[in-house]
């Protein structure tokens, strides 16, 4: 925890509670203490974990760590961000915010190998030529 500062917040507010360490809010990353950051800001939500609609589990994922993505990948109503505004403890330190892991890309791969003409090629033109067949036989009749 560090000291008050009146810097500048999120959306240009400024911010007078506590600065904490980003290896201070990782400590606090069990049932006992559960905090979350939010757009750099600390949220203390140990006693909604209880209460979450999405369950405890959902939190306790995230304890420890960076949750903006997560939370703003889930859409929250305006009710819930007013809500979590009274979970707020303080806000992470200017220094650590380049610390905070980005969201790593998931990049796809395909798996290379050597069925790849039989299943693109041989396989769907020999279904063609059993559907057309059947189709002919039945047409026929």
């Amino acid at each position: 925890m560090v000291g008050s500062s009146g810097a500048g917040g999120e959306g240009g507010e400024s911010w007078r509670g506590q600065y904490y360490r980003l290896e201070e809010v990782q400590k606090h990353n069990n049932s006992q203490s559960t905090w979350i950051i939010l757009h750099h800001r600390i949220y203390d939500v140990t006693k909604f974990l209880d209460e979450h609609p999405g369950g405890e589990e959902v939190l306790r994922e995230q304890a420890g760590g960076d949750a903006t993505e997560n939370f703003e990948d889930v859409g929250h109503s305006t009710d819930a961000r007013t809500l979590s505004e009274t979970f707020i403890v303080g806000e992470l330190h200017p220094d650590d915010r380049g610390k905070l892991q980005k969201p790593t890309e998931t990049l796809i791969t395909t798996v290379q190998s050597n069925s790849s003409l039989w299943s693109n090629w041989v396989i769907p033109a020999i279904v063609a030529i059993i559907v057309a067949l059947m189709y002919r036989s039945y047409m026929s009749e």
